[in-house]
């Protein structure tokens, strides 16, 4: 059964948990959900919360109302650039990877409507992303007299290559969902409306998997992104000892024996 935390009217966050599921929503849709310097916190305590809670396994961010993000809300972050709006801790996940605690564990993001600068740069910072038909994207920091700041100088450069990304980098005009698609920025299109209900399948299929080799995986993935390949398969062996000895292990091999669905527990 789903439970949810408190919510109230300035709550720029919710969060929700089903089972192994984080369910994170972006809640200003009167503000088109943009970032203001309380919905910024708020998505990070409650990355922070996900990442904490050993019982959940997956994580998919979506956006309340019509729109996933009109990006930063500029006019409230204005005087706050400075007095760490974007500072996370040792102990705090930043949602967009730059500073902060490393995330461990997977994150499925649906987007639908708008979704500009720091809401490509979150996408980007994810694993999996769905986005439906009707999205429609801008990376337009240049056109605000700033820079991407949250990763787009090079994820979205990793992921598209120099030539294909500077275009929309460079002048900051948009494109379209099947743009992003070719650009190798997003996972999958599929028709306007069925974005959450994909990425949601896609969220139970990662939680049936063995957490710790998911985790793994995972890390050594941001390891190569980090720190190159060579690094990461330098450090890649470092993980078998710890995986081949747990009881996910000996459970994955008893039940392609028997010949039936393996329950993990991630241990």
């Amino acid at each position: 059964m789903a439970t949810q935390s408190n919510s109230s009217t300035d709550n720029r966050i919710t969060y929700e948990t089903d089972g192994y599921i984080c369910l994170i929503g972006l809640n200003r849709a009167d503000k088109r959900n943009a970032f203001d310097s309380h919905m910024i916190k708020q998505l990070s305590q409650a990355l922070t919360r996900y990442e904490n809670d050993d019982n959940l396994r997956c994580a998919l961010i979506f956006a309340h109302g019509e729109h996933f993000t009109a990006g930063l809300d500029l006019m409230e972050l204005q005087d706050k650039w400075d007095k760490g709006a974007f500072e996370f801790n040792d102990n705090e996940i930043d949602p967009w990877g730059i500073g902060g605690k490393f995330r461990s564990k997977p994150v499925v993001v649906a987007i639908q409507g708008t979704c500009f600068t720091a809401g490509i740069e979150l996408m980007l910072n994810s694993d999996v992303i769905i986005v439906s038909d009707n999205s429609n994207f801008a990376q337009m920091e240049v056109q605000r007299g700033i820079m991407p700041f949250g990763g787009a100088t090079v994820r979205f450069v990793a992921a598209a290559g120099w030539q294909k990304a500077m275009p929309y980098l460079l002048t900051g005009k948009n494109f379209d969902a099947q743009t992003a698609d070719k650009l190798n920025l997003v996972s999958e299109v599929v028709p306007n409306g069925e974005e959450y209900q994909r990425a949601l399948t896609i969220v139970k299929e990662i939680c049936t998997a063995a957490p710790l080799g998911v985790q793994g995986l995972l890390s050594s993935a941001q390891d190569a992104s980090r720190n190159g390949a060579k690094s990461a398969l330098a450090n890649i062996h470092g993980y078998l000892p710890y995986l081949f000895h747990s009881q996910d292990a000996k459970e994955g091999a008893m039940a392609m024996v028997e010949r039936r669905a393996p329950e993990f527990k991630g241990r």
